[in-house]
């Protein structure tokens, strides 16, 4: 069976242009988890991004499946974007690893309107130490692999505060992601506020 991780990032490449950085992690019984780095170009000069490489090597099992099938299954890689300069926002790296790792280390399957946790800030000072995952097909479109492989989703992940994760957990994703929209939140700015939520 072919490695869908060189197709995955040369999709990456299209969409988002050439990385200038990349750092590895390997979490113990876990495959390689890279996170690249895209910087700044074109219409959205200020916007940094960065992409996982390495999830969608296995397929995401149920988790309460007997037996994990190796072929079927959803694959995902993410996707964070922030707007460069404000924060110390490189230091996402592992954090992303983390959440990447995520399927393997505890069975989970990574899919729109979940919610990510790390338990600490995403990177220095950050105001949040969580994630939505968003709805994928925007800015890096499904990579189409040979039957009987799923396609690979890019899951763009938007940084949640903890109020918002908590006020998230009680009124459902498409609720707050209503709010933000209604508020004009920048859901790319490493270091707004809580979107109001009384």
């Amino acid at each position: 069976m072919a490695d869908v991780l060189p197709l995955v990032e040369a999709r990456l490449h299209s969409a988002l242009g050439e990385p200038d950085a990349r750092a590895a992690v390997t979490f113990l019984g876990t495959d390689r988890i890279e996170v690249l780095r895209f910087p700044a170009a074109g219409q959205e000069g200020d916007v940094v991004r960065y992409a996982t490489l390495g999830m969608s090597a296995q397929p995401m099992a149920d988790p309460t499946a007997a037996l994990a099938d190796p072929v079927k299954g959803p694959r995902a890689e993410l996707v964070l974007s922030v707007r460069s300069g404000v924060a110390d926002t490189d230091k996402v790296l592992r954090p992303l690893a983390v959440l990447a790792a995520s399927p393997q280390v505890e069975g989970v399957i990574v899919a729109p309107g979940a919610s990510l946790d790390v338990g600490e800030p995403l990177w220095p000072g950050a105001p949040f130490t969580s994630v939505l995952v968003a709805e994928p097909g925007g800015l890096v479109e499904d990579l189409e692999l040979d039957a009987p492989l799923a396609p690979v989703r890019f899951l763009p992940l938007l940084p949640m505060t903890p109020n918002e994760a908590a006020w998230k957990r009680v009124h459902g994703a498409p609720a707050l992601q209503e709010r933000w929209l209604n508020h004009g939140t920048d859901l790319r700015d490493p270091s707004r506020r809580s979107v109001p939520l009384d």
